[in-house]
C-alpha cells in the first residue's frame, strides 16, 4: 500500500515508524507547513518525498490512501480533497470537529465510493477485544454499565506548541473529543447499544486561558438501557493509564490501558479471543487492518460509519454541559449504519 502522511506531528512518528516496519507498506510521502520540519522527518523515516503544500503533493503523487493527523478542524476538507483525487483515508480520530461535519465527510465518501477509515485503534487493542468478546459472548451475563476513566496529563506547552489545542472551532472540544473519545467508542461496542441521551458536566480547572475543557464528566445511555460513566482529565498528577470496568450479572471484565494493556475479570473465568489482526501494539495491527480493508476487502473495525456514533455522543454530552440538563442524541447517524 502506497501511503501518504499529512501533518508530521507526535502520532505520525508513531504511525511512520510502523509502516516503515512493514514490508506490504510503501511510504512514499510527506508533507507539513514547514518544509525543514517534513524533511527531517521523511529522512528519518525513510519516506521518498517531503512537501510543505498539501495539494501539490495529491497533484504530484498517485498513493493509495492518504493518512491524516492534522488539526480536528482540517479533516474534512482535507478529506475530501484526497477523496476528490481518488484516494482512500486513514484519519486520525476524531472523525471531525462536529457532528455536522462527520455527516458531511460521509456523504462525500459515499459519493465518490472511496473507504474511509477513523483510527480509533483501540478495537484492535487486545485486552479491550477479550472482555468486548467475554461481553458479547455472555460469559459476563446480562450487561449493566461501564465506568470510564482517562486521568491523563498535559502541560501548559501542549496548548501553546499546538494553539488549535485551546481552539473550540478547531479542536471541537477539549478532554471529551480528544482523549476520552477513543473510551467512549470501545464502552459503547462492548455494551452493545447506540447512545440516545446524555449528560455531562465540562471545566476548566488548571489551564484557564484555553477555550476548551482540561475536565469532563459525564453519563450516557443507550438504546439498550445500559449505562457509561466518563470521567476524563488531561491535569492527573501523575498521570496514569485509562481504565474500564464492565459490570454484568455475572462477573465484571477489567481494562486497564498502557503500551502493553491488561484485562483480567473478576467472578467469572473466561478464555481471551485475540483481535482478528494481530501487532505488538493496537497502532500497528489498525493500521495493518485498514491495509488489508483496501486492499483485500477484509472488514476494518472502524470504517467512517462505525465512528459517527462516537461522534453523536460526544456532541450530545458537549450540549449536555452547555445546557445543564439531560440532552437527546442526534440520530441522523442512523441512516449510515448497516
Amino acid at each position: 500500500m502506497k501511503i501518504v502522511f499529512v501533518g508530521c506531528g507526535d502520532i505520525t512518528k508513531d504511525s511512520a515508524f510502523i509502516c516503515r516496519l512493514s514490508r506490504k507498506i510503501d511510504s512514499v510521502a510527506c508533507v507539513d507547513l514547514d518544509l525543514g520540519k517534513a524533511e527531517m522527518f521523511a529522512k528519518k523515516y525513510k519516506i521518498k518525498r517531503a512537501y510543505s503544500d498539501y495539494e501539490t503533493m495529491l497533484e504530484q503523487e498517485t498513493p493509495d490512501a492518504v493518512y491524516l493527523a492534522v488539526p480536528h478542524h482540517l479533516h474534512l476538507p482535507m478529506a475530501k480533497k484526497a477523496l476528490e483525487n481518488g484516494h482512500h483515508v486513514l484519519c486520525e480520530k476524531p472523525v471531525a470537529s462536529t457532528l455536522d461535519e462527520s455527516l458531511e465527510l460521509c456523504e462525500v465518501s459515499r459519493q465518490y465510493d472511496l473507504k474511509v477509515g477513523i483510527n480509533y485503534q483501540y478495537r484492535y487493542d487486545k485486552a479491550c477485544y477479550a472482555i468486548a468478546k467475554a461481553a458479547h459472548g455472555g460469559d459476563l451475563g446480562d450487561l449493566y454499565y461501564a465506568c470510564c476513566n482517562v486521568p491523563w496529563h498535559r502541560e501548559n506547552s501542549y496548548f501553546t506548541d499546538s494553539a488549535w489545542h485551546a481552539s473550540l472551532q478547531q479542536a471541537g472540544g477539549g478532554t471529551l473529543i480528544t482523549q476520552a473519545s477513543h473510551i467512549v467508542d470501545v464502552a459503547m461496542w462492548i455494551l452493545g447499544g447506540k447512545p440516545v441521551s446524555a449528560s455531562g458536566i465540562n471545566k476548566k480547572m488548571k489551564f484557564q486561558n484555553v477555550e476548551v475543557e482540561d475536565t469532563f464528566m459525564g453519563i450516557l445511555e443507550l438504546d439498550n438501557g445500559r449505562l457509561i460513566q466518563l470521567s476524563s482529565s488531561m491535569i492527573a498528577e501523575p498521570e496514569r493509564c485509562i481504565t474500564m470496568e464492565v459490570f454484568g450479572s455475572k462477573g465484571t471484565g477489567l481494562y486497564q490501558g498502557h503500551f502493553f494493556p491488561k484485562s483480567r475479570f473478576v467472578g467469572v473465568k473466561v478464555k481471551k479471543k485475540k483481535p482478528p489482526v494481530r501487532g505488538l501494539h493496537a497502532l500497528v495491527a489498525s493500521i495493518e487492518a485498514f491495509r488489508q480493508w483496501i486492499f483485500d476487502d477484509r472488514p476494518y473495525a472502524m470504517p467512517l460509519e462505525n465512528a459517527l456514533p462516537v461522534m453523536a455522543a460526544v456532541d450530545a454530552m458537549y450540549r449536555s454541559a452547555n445546557s445543564g440538563r439531560m440532552e437527546t442524541v442526534d440520530d441522523r447517524y442512523l441512516k449510515y449504519l448497516d
